[in-house]
This record gives C-alpha cells, sequence and structure tokens, in this order.
C-alpha cells in the first residue's frame, strides 16, 4: 500500500453535472451546475448550490422552482457554454427545446435524457453560494434510457465534472450492487 500525500482543500470527489432551469424576469434560464447531491428521500429532495453571481438564484427565489436537466456527452459543448455566458446578456433558452412538466417556472429541455421539475424547500445562504434545496415533483426521461421503468445510468451516460482539473467524464463500468456487496461480509460478522 502506497503512502497517502496530503492534498489541497480545493480537492472535490466527481460530481454530476446539471442544467438548472429557472424562469427569471419572465424569461427561461439555464446555467451549468455540478454542486449537486441528494438531501432527502421522503420526499425526495436535491440540492443545488448556484454563486450570488448567477443569474438562475434569481428566478429560483421568485418563483420558488426550478429544473435539474442531466445532459448526455452529446450536449457536452453546449453545457459547457450555458456554464460560461450569463442569462443576463444571452437568451440561453433559444439553445434548446424547452418543455414544461406541472410545476409552472420549472422549464426542462427535451434534448436532456432525464429531467427533474422541483419545487423550492429551502435556500440556504453560504458566503459566495446559495444551496437551494427543492422537492423534486416528478422526473421526466426519455423512453430509450429506461431498463425496468427506471433510469439506467449505461444508457444516459450522466456527464460528470472533475475539479480542479475541470474535466468533463461519463461514468465508467459497473462495478457492484449497493446494499449488496457487502451482504457476505455482514454475515460472516454476524456468525
Amino acid at each position: 500500500m502506497s503512502d497517502k500525500v496530503r492534498l489541497d482543500a480545493e480537492i472535490l470527489p466527481p460530481m454530476p453535472v446539471v442544467l438548472a432551469g429557472a424562469v427569471v424576469e419572465g424569461r427561461v434560464n439555464f446555467m451549468a451546475a455540478a454542486w449537486v447531491t441528494r438531501v432527502g428521500h421522503k420526499p425526495p429532495m436535491i440540492g443545488v448550490s448556484i454563486n450570488h453571481r448567477q443569474h438562475t438564484g434569481k428566478g429560483i427565489r421568485e418563483n420558488g422552482a426550478f429544473s435539474l436537466c442531466l445532459p448526455g456527452p452529446d450536449l457536452v459543448e453546449l453545457t459547457d457554454y450555458c456554464g460560461l455566458v450569463s442569462g443576463r446578456n444571452v437568451d440561453k433558452s433559444a439553445l434548446f427545446d424547452v418543455f414544461y412538466g406541472d410545476t409552472p417556472h420549472a422549464p426542462m429541455i427535451r434534448q436532456c435524457p432525464l429531467c427533474l421539475e422541483m419545487t423550492l424547500v429551502q435556500a440556504v445562504e453560504l458566503p459566495h453560494h446559495t444551496f437551494f434545496i427543492g422537492e423534486i415533483k416528478a422526473g421526466w426521461a426519455d423512453g430509450e434510457i429506461l431498463t425496468g421503468g427506471r433510469p439506467d445510468v449505461e444508457k444516459y451516460k450522466p456527464l460528470l465534472l472533475t475539479m480542479p482539473d475541470n474535466r468533463y467524464w461519463t461514468l465508467g463500468d459497473h462495478v457492484a450492487d449497493a446494499w449488496s456487496a457487502g451482504k457476505k461480509r455482514k454475515k460472516g460478522e454476524a456468525q
């Protein structure tokens, strides 16, 4: 086993990339975001951290709703572009075929294989970001990415971001099943 090397605090684990959507001042806007995590399951909730400078946060606050759309590798150029330009200056909704589910002010992107419509539960103010916690009201998926009625990551190939090297990736191979791989060891300890 090799020795551990101390790293800078800026090292982060790989993060899922989403296009966060909101209606801001009456116009649909999307921004690239990667600081995303699940925060609850009953009700299902996800949090996304958005810098105070970002235009999208204003729309989430205004309307209490937003979307998280998961692009595949075929949308990497448009996804990155949405992270480079501000909705204050560019109409990013024109880049996509926008649709809505049941939640007003939660615009979604038809080209993304998986989209979540959300209502705002809480906004946690941090020094440079706001952590928006949303309840998932519905998910929308392309039929071809489903296996057994559920999204299959091997089919929609979600984008991941690594920092500080700032690179996009997709998932690798399936290694094991969660809540299963350790059962053999657990069973052995119970004896």
